[in-house]
């Protein structure tokens, strides 16, 4: 072998070498690189990530960008919990406030009301200061929760309950407003187990029923069933009231909605809109079905 094939050899050798050398280091240097930004995302994840834990002089370009947007979602999410804050002392501010005023104006006129020498023109002015009174109340706790459960100051915990229970508790709440109305209401009797939150979801069934009641007239009926479906439990409320139009449907779990048909039934437009919001959080969701004058299915699909 001659002096030139030796060294053409020698060379060869020595730039296959090199080429390896590099591909090691250049892989070492790349799972290195992967590792560090691994690292950040799982202190990112466990909320422990700190700007200052990470030297950039000694990160790649994108690792050294990967640490800026940690550094800055870190910081939105440091300001959207400070935000969270403010806004639930607010709400618990406004509540605490209110209440005061609200409970004294009911008990004045109260008190006012037990006058035997009360005129009858004063009196009826007092009855209607306490009935402006308690619907006051009513609207402020409303947008309280309201504004509890939109801020997620409030957790829902869906957990294994009995949907039996649930109905005859919210059926106990609202048995004096039907027998008020001479109306007759079917509930069930036998129980089944669904996922959900027993006291926020007796709200929105409350919430419901409560609006069949209102909207059925005196001698009507109302029923409350359940249907098993394969991933969920359907709670049937049926009323022969009403109805409701279709075009109106879409409209009526929006937070204030009032259909001009219902103008002469009390309300603000609140229920529903917090019965959907309960229900969603949870997994569930509501449908309505409804015919003009002849009543209204609301149907509550918690998961099993």
């Amino acid at each position: 072998m001659n002096k030139s094939n030796i060294i053409l050899t020698g060379f060869t050798i020595a730039s296959f070498v090199t080429a390896l050398v590099t591909i090691v280091v250049y892989r070492y240097k790349i799972k290195a690189n992967i590792n560090r930004m691994n690292d950040m995302l799982d202190r990112a994840i466990s909320g422990s990530f700190s700007e200052s834990s990470y030297d950039e002089s000694r990160l790649s370009a994108l690792e050294a960008k990967l640490s800026r947007f940690l550094s800055m979602s870190l910081s939105s999410e440091n300001n959207l919990a400070t935000e969270k804050e403010r806004i639930k002392g607010l709400i618990s501010d406004i509540s605490h406030q209110t209440k005061t005023p609200i409970a004294n104006i009911l008990l004045y006129s109260q008190l006012l009301n037990e006058q035997e020498d009360l005129p009858n023109s004063c009196s009826e002015m007092m009855n209607q200061i306490t009935i402006q009174s308690e619907k006051l109340d009513f609207l402020i706790q409303a947008l309280v929760k309201m504004s509890r459960l939109e801020t997620d100051i409030i957790s829902v915990i869906p957990k294994l309950n009995s949907v039996l229970n649930l109905v005859t508790d919210v059926y106990n709440k609202v048995k004096k407003k039907v027998e008020d109305k001479n109306l007759k209401i079917n509930t069930i009797d036998e129980d089944c187990m669904a996922i959900f939150d027993k006291k926020w979801t007796e709200e929105a069934l409350y919430n419901i029923i409560d609006n069949a009641i209102k909207y059925t007239p005196e001698g009507g009926d109302i029923s409350v069933s359940v249907i098993p479906y394969e991933m969920f439990y359907k709670i049937d409320v049926v009323d022969n009231g009403v109805g409701i139009r279709e075009g109106d449907i879409n409209s009526i779990f929006k937070r204030f909605y009032r259909s001009i048909d219902v103008n002469e039934y009390e309300g603000v437009g609140i229920g529903l809109f917090l019965a959907r919001e309960i229900i969603t959080k949870q997994g569930g969701y509501i449908k309505v079905s409804s015919i003009v004058g002849k009543g209204s299915t609301f149907s509550i699909f918690l998961p099993k």
